[in-house]
């Protein structure tokens, strides 16, 4: 089976209607991070929520004081709200493309670490590359949750849709496939938002279920420039045409 790991984005959609489940790998060993987060929503210190928000004006924040453990939750496939997403149009998918989505996605939250698309997650707001009181995501997850991704993935093809930030949560230790997108011989980076959340769509559309299933799909806009491989990974290298 494929497994696309995917990031998460600044943007969030509020509100939600979706029952509390087993978030992956034990919602517990969430625990500290969660507090920490929480406690320092609540606490009415603007400058140190500001700061985990990464607002300048405390208005700005206002819509993401809540309690997370008191709140509404959404799919996290559908919580999401930047570019990728906007161009993955979760909404507009037919019931069996959604649940492939919240099935065969893994995202990495800068608050709850590896999720799949189906686990379901309350609204928060946690600036990329900041520490949640004393608390470095990045490192938190890696150390509690890289074996556990490692088992979960070992029977699974692997295809990283991830933005490199997020190397920092999880390296792929088995062969995986990423991609990389060009626009006249340069390499795009809000383009390339834009089309991991295409490359995503179709896949699920398609109901790829292996690389070398992906390895023959055609997706409009996009040509395979080349093929790089280095140890372990698989770079496919697309031009993006119009």
């Amino acid at each position: 089976m494929l497994k696309i790991l995917f990031s998460p984005s600044e943007g969030k959609n509020a509100g939600g209607n979706e029952t509390p489940k087993e978030l992956f790998g034990a919602t517990h060993a969430r625990d500290e991070i969660l507090k920490a987060y929480n406690d320092i929503v609540l606490s009415g210190d603007e400058e140190a929520i500001k700061k985990l928000f990464g607002f300048k004006k405390f208005s700005e924040c206002e819509p993401y004081i809540v309690d997370i453990f008191n709140s509404p939750l959404m799919h996290a496939i559908k919580r999401y709200a930047g570019v990728a997403y906007d161009y993955l149009k979760y909404s507009e998918q037919d019931s069996l493309t959604q649940a492939y989505l919240r099935e065969h996605t893994l995202i990495f939250s800068n608050l709850y670490g590896p999720l799949l698309g189906g686990d379901t997650i309350a609204n928060y707001k946690v600036k990329q590359g900041n520490s949640i009181g004393e608390i470095a995501p990045e490192k938190f997850y890696k150390e509690r949750f890289s074996y556990q991704l490692d088992l979960y993935l070992s029977e699974h093809d692997i295809l990283d849709l991830r933005a490199g930030y997020y190397d920092k949560f999880y390296k792929v230790t088995k062969p995986y496939t990423t991609l990389k997108f060009l626009k006249n011989g340069k390499t795009v980076s809000h383009w390339a938002k834009a089309y991991r959340g295409i490359v995503l769509r179709e896949v699920a559309r398609a109901n790829i279920t292996s690389l070398e299933e992906f390895n023959s799909l055609e997706i409009e806009g996009l040509s395979v420039h080349e093929i790089k491989k280095t140890k372990n990974k698989t770079e496919i290298v697309f031009n993006i045409v119009e």
